[in-house]
């Protein structure tokens, strides 16, 4: 935009503006309580006539989070829609900054500007690496624990080093807790937060059959035989289900060893969960994700992953501050640190969890968008995964 305005190409510059999302303030205490509707907020420019002005911000530079100013976003076309006689007839586009431009909001004025908007090629998704080169931090611990969320920003087009979190704007925010994790107040998202920060926010059997096959590894030089993986699963299983113990007001007691019917349940759900890990593995290998004969050494990257994210989704949610949030992304990036070796190991881990989770053994988009976000981050020279030592 910037450049574009230098040269004072302007189709260019409303060009860009066509493809961008388009913030501006809404009224924090109207959205919360009537969410669909919209409630802007206009401010005052002594250089417009009148004074009145709509603020409107492109992502990049939106102003820092803060606790009752809150934004939302619309393309550049809506603008000209919802225009009425009593808004400000001028609206600003990045006010106060050397990409700023001034728009007469006003019918017929504002068709110049809003055929733009309404003749813009289809908007079509497409998996893009986006860096904030101003305003974002690009190295250091804060850099690095937002980078063990950059699979989802690639993923969903956000700049993967906003710390100073406006994500789809505050409606969108709070829209993406609740239907997504049931979140709807601020120690909600705490406990999801220390949750994932925890990493228990993933399948306890998860754990037991990776942390089996690490012990098998150990023992024999480092190769795994899934079937002998399997039947030590069953093994152990068994072993626990006859020496079962609870611990009661009265002490340690023993107890009745389970059902054989359970038991045998339980081992075949075990193998079945190692069946889809090594697939998964052996697809991951195929597609670059895993070196060959490397295997993934825990799912704790698929929580940590998300705490990045939720940390900068409850400031986007005005759930938390941004101190809050800036301290869990560097405690995520630590843990990440002491539990994989390399961004590849996490990416890897982070991959199988979600597909765990989500994906069934389709190798859909949920598989599929992962591993071309992994390959973006692997080789974009303007990646942090290259810029940003993992240890």
């Amino acid at each position: 935009m910037l450049e574009a305005k230098l040269r004072e190409d302007w189709p260019a510059y409303f060009g860009t503006l066509a493809q961008s999302r388009l913030f501006f303030e809404i009224q924090k205490d109207k959205a919360d309580a009537t969410p669909p509707g919209t409630y802007a907020v206009f401010g005052h420019d002594p250089r417009v006539a009148g004074g009145r002005i709509w603020a409107v911000y492109t992502q990049g530079m939106l102003p820092a989070p803060e606790p009752h100013r809150v934004f939302e976003w619309n393309r550049l076309e809506w603008f000209a829609k919802v225009w009425r006689p009593t808004d400000p007839t001028m609206i600003v586009i990045n006010p106060g900054s050397p990409c700023e431009a001034f728009l007469p909001s006003a019918p017929p004025h504002s068709a110049t500007w809003a055929q733009y908007g309404e003749h813009a090629p289809p908007r079509k998704r497409s998996l893009q690496l986006h860096t904030l080169r101003v305003g974002g931090p690009l190295h250091g611990s804060v850099a690095h624990g937002l980078a063990c969320g950059a699979l989802l920003c690639v993923n969903n087009g956000s700049f993967w080093n906003a710390m100073a979190w406006h994500g789809t704007g505050y409606p969108g925010e709070r829209k993406r807790l609740r239907e997504w994790w049931g979140i709807t107040t601020r120690e909600e998202w705490q406990y999801y937060l220390r949750d994932l920060l925890a990493c228990e926010q993933h399948s306890s059997v998860w754990d037991f059959a990776l942390g089996l096959r690490r012990t098998i590894a150990r023992d024999f030089g480092g190769h795994v035989d899934v079937g002998y993986w399997r039947q030590s699963a069953a093994n152990i299983i068994r072993a626990r289900s006859e020496d079962t113990v609870v611990v009661g007001e009265d002490g340690v007691t023993k107890a009745e060893p389970r059902p054989e019917s359970e038991t045998e349940a339980r081992i075949g759900g075990v193998q079945r969960l190692i069946g889809r890990i090594t697939r998964y593995e052996a697809r991951m290998r195929a597609d670059g994700v895993l070196d060959e004969n490397r295997y993934v050494s825990s799912l704790e990257a698929w929580d940590l992953g998300r705490a990045s994210k939720m940390a900068r989704w409850g400031l986007g949610a005005r759930f938390g501050t941004l101190r809050e949030a800036e301290s869990a992304v560097i405690r995520a990036g630590r843990a990440a640190a002491l539990e994989y070796k390399s961004w590849q190991d996490f990416s890897a881990g982070y991959i199988l969890g979600r597909c765990l989770h989500f994906d069934e053994e389709e190798f859909g988009e949920w598989y599929q968008d992962m591993v071309e976000a992994h390959r973006i981050l692997m080789s974009d020279p303007g990646s942090p995964w290259l810029n940003i030592p993992f240890r």
